[in-house]
């Protein structure tokens, strides 16, 4: 199938698939994948790694992938108790196709910021 042909198809996210991509391609998801594919890490590791995450958006952004079987979290019995967090195999499958989605932008960057000056400069002109 050529890439004309994949255009014409028609694009469909319903509901499930777009909850699952929102939730695993948020803002702060992607910063801990790419830290999780590197390594297991504590809770505190990956506030250090993603410091503009809060406390409260990290822990919900576990939670999320948690739930969604795509990072792992252990309880390990040390004195004080320790968590850490891995990610799943079905968490790797997610490398490929970020990576492709990361090479896209960076493809398109330059016709994006041509079509946003484009695009803003009609917005002030009808200010």
């Amino acid at each position: 199938m050529d890439t004309d042909q994949r255009l014409d198809q028609e694009l469909r996210v319903d509901a499930p698939h777009r909850e699952l991509l929102d939730q695993v391609l948020d803002k702060w998801s992607l910063g801990v994948l790419n830290e999780l594919c590197e390594r297991p890490c504590r809770f505190n590791e990956l506030r250090r790694a993603i410091p503009q995450v809060t406390q409260k958006s990290l822990t919900a952004t576990l939670r999320r992938l948690e739930r969604n079987g795509v990072v792992e979290r252990e309880v390990v019995s040390t004195r004080p108790v320790a968590v850490v967090y891995r990610i799943t195999p079905l968490g790797k499958t997610l490398r490929h196709p970020v990576d492709v989605l990361l090479a896209w932008a960076a493809r398109s960057m330059p016709a994006i910021e041509r079509a946003r000056e484009v695009f803003d400069g009609r917005e002030e002109a009808h200010l």
